[in-house]
């Protein structure tokens, strides 16, 4: 996946879609960040590169790295790590269930929207993916630092309160899908869906409607979420909208989907699930077949 330039020249305007889940907004604005900066209740989350971690971040923020949160298997498939992981993780950045966790990242969500996933998996309450990411906080000339932040570490303890949201779907699932109360989006590349006759294992998963998942991404303004409106007017081009009793997103390992899933979040639909292993590991099943074409 190729690197954005952070030297965009963008607009902000300010929107909130506020979490269903939560008391918080799926997504919250660069504005709205620098007044809280100082808040003990927020966490930021830097999941951009390490090295760019270390040339400048959002002041405050702790960096969590992708690899943190997910594991590759010995037959290359990629999976989420365990949730005993998960809370160790969360732990050593000094993250509990009662802080709103505020994720950024450098590529429109590209990362955060994995962790954002995550923590509604496991019953979080209150966590948000700032929109625009560091581009628009530099853009807007908010505070940067460069030293490492280093947060006391905690126990994460899942509340018990919160129930886990059912939003993740295995293959057994993917092969039983009900195409009259589900729909599933491949967010992949054009070419990555189309696939070819000369590769066995390229196309997509029969009954699947494309999506590319940086449709949602603005880099005119400096990689803000487009306007949700345009966002639900393509869906709705492909077939896909509010009234569909349950969505299922995949990509090739599960990395892109997770910025779609907080996408169709931001966008008020509720009944999401990702597929972890994705085509990674739906292609390592001799008895499944792909389709070849732009056709679902």
């Amino acid at each position: 996946m190729r690197r954005f330039s952070l030297l965009l020249v963008g607009c902000i305007s300010l929107s909130f879609t506020f979490n269903s889940f939560a008391k918080v907004a799926v997504m919250v604005e660069a504005d709205w960040l620098k007044t809280k900066i100082n808040d003990k209740s927020i966490v930021i989350v830097d999941m951009s590169d390490g090295l760019q971690y270390q040339r400048f971040h959002i002041k405050n923020a702790v960096h969590l790295a992708y690899g943190e949160i997910v594991r590759k298997l010995k037959n290359g498939v990629s999976l989420r790590v365990s949730d005993q992981k998960l809370y160790k993780v969360l732990g050593a950045k000094g993250i509990k269930p009662d802080h709103h966790v505020v994720i950024y990242d450098d590529m429109g969500g590209y990362h955060a929207g994995r962790l954002f996933w995550e923590l509604e998996r496991i019953g979080h309450k209150n966590v948000s993916v700032l929109n625009g990411g560091l581009v628009q906080w530099i853009l807007n000339a908010y505070p940067i630092e460069n030293r490492v932040v280093h947060r006391n570490p905690t126990v994460y303890r899942a509340n018990k309160d919160h129930q886990k949201i059912a939003n993740e779907i295995d293959l057994k699932g993917i092969l039983a899908i009900d195409f009259k109360k589900t729909q599933l989006i491949d967010v992949r590349s054009r070419l990555e869906y189309q696939g070819s006759k000369k590769d066995k294992k390229s196309g997509h998963i029969p009954g699947a409607k494309w999506w590319s998942w940086d449709n949602s991404i603005d880099l005119s303004k400096g990689f803000r979420h487009r306007e949700n409106q345009i966002l639900i007017n393509q869906l709705k081009k492909i077939g896909v909208e509010k009234s569909v009793e349950k969505l299922v997103v995949y990509c090739r390992s599960g990395h892109r989907a997770g910025q779609t899933y907080l996408t169709l979040r931001k966008l008020g639909f509720k009944n999401i699930k990702l597929y972890d292993g994705s085509i990674l590991e739906y292609t390592r099943n001799p008895n499944v077949v792909l389709k070849i074409g732009m056709q679902p």
